[in-house]
């Protein structure tokens, strides 16, 4: 049996397809916990166990994780929050229910940056290794999906490309580091939950197949939407500004703040890229298919 957390999100709904194709051969049954059952695709239905709810509620982790082999756990940041609660304090009663029903196996989505200079002051990735650290202490075997930022945040930004032909963040605009698209992320967790062989703790990084920079970023843009796209850079201050305006939580805001501050200071080039840590969606690919319709709609 495994659990999957966020089934409808953009890890998790890729997670959900690749497990609902390749579970039943591998004898695997399925649950998932979800708010709003309606947003699960058609081909879910009746071929996963619904627990209905969030997974911050320890009633609903109780019951989720009851006769559970394997969990695949995300949290969905809440930026009302300080990080530490948004993560830790999140995750706290999974951390019981799966000492409680002897769940083995656990598949979390982190971050990049563990055994780094920047570890302890990169604001939210450092309280998601510090989820990290809480998962593994209930003695389960864990893997944590060490990831870099994602395409898909791009999304954000297609109002702006559209309207502007401008995309912004906080990095240096020659600053070359991994990307990665959600599908990918859902791939390797999808690996790890059917071939449980594995023991212990560690980290499992999904860097994508290259480095890239704003500017790699702008240039493939142009190239695929056949438009001038630009990358303007925005201070640390403005962004903090700006996010705080948005109503988040002063602390989470500084989070992000202090994340975004590290990854220019290179947080997430700590990984060498290999064939066991590369994966194969590259931006070119992800931009044609995804964010191309997203800004030309």
């Amino acid at each position: 049996m495994i659990v999957i957390t966020g089934p409808t999100g953009n890890i998790g709904r890729h997670l959900l397809s690749w497990l609902l194709e390749s579970a039943p051969a591998a004898g695997e049954e399925l649950r998932v916990i979800v708010r709003d059952p309606a947003r699960l695709p058609d081909a879910a239905r009746g071929r996963v166990e619904v627990v209905t709810g969030s997974h911050a509620d320890a009633e609903v982790l109780d019951r989720a994780f009851e006769g559970a082999d394997a969990v695949f756990w995300l949290v969905p940041p809440d930026a009302s929050l300080t990080p530490y609660d948004a993560y830790s304090g999140f995750t706290h009663p999974a951390t019981e229910a799966l000492v409680a029903h002897g769940v083995g196996h656990v598949v979390g989505v982190s971050a990049l940056g563990r055994g780094t200079p920047l570890a302890d002051r990169a604001g939210l990735v450092t309280a998601s290794l510090a989820m990290d650290d809480l998962i593994a202490g209930t003695g389960v075997a864990y893997r944590a999906l060490a990831n870099p930022s994602f395409f898909e945040n791009l999304l954000e930004e297609a109002n702006s490309i559209r309207e502007k032909g401008v995309f912004t963040d906080s990095v240096d605009a020659d600053r070359k580091a991994p990307f990665v698209a959600v599908a990918d992320i859902a791939a390797a967790a999808a690996g790890l939950l059917l071939d449980r062989s594995w023991t212990g703790t560690g980290s499992v990084p999904v860097l994508g197949p290259r480095d890239l920079s704003p500017n790699d970023l702008a240039r493939i843009m142009t190239e695929q939407f056949g438009r001038p796209v630009r990358y303007e850079r925005q201070s640390f201050d403005e962004l903090y500004t700006t996010l705080v305006g948005y109503g988040l939580n002063e602390a989470f805001a500084q989070g992000v703040v202090d994340m975004k501050r590290a990854k220019d200071e290179g947080l997430d080039a700590g990984v060498a890229r290999t064939p066991d840590t590369a994966s194969s969606t590259g931006f070119e690919q992800w931009c044609a298919r995804t964010l191309k319709p997203a800004v030309l709609s």
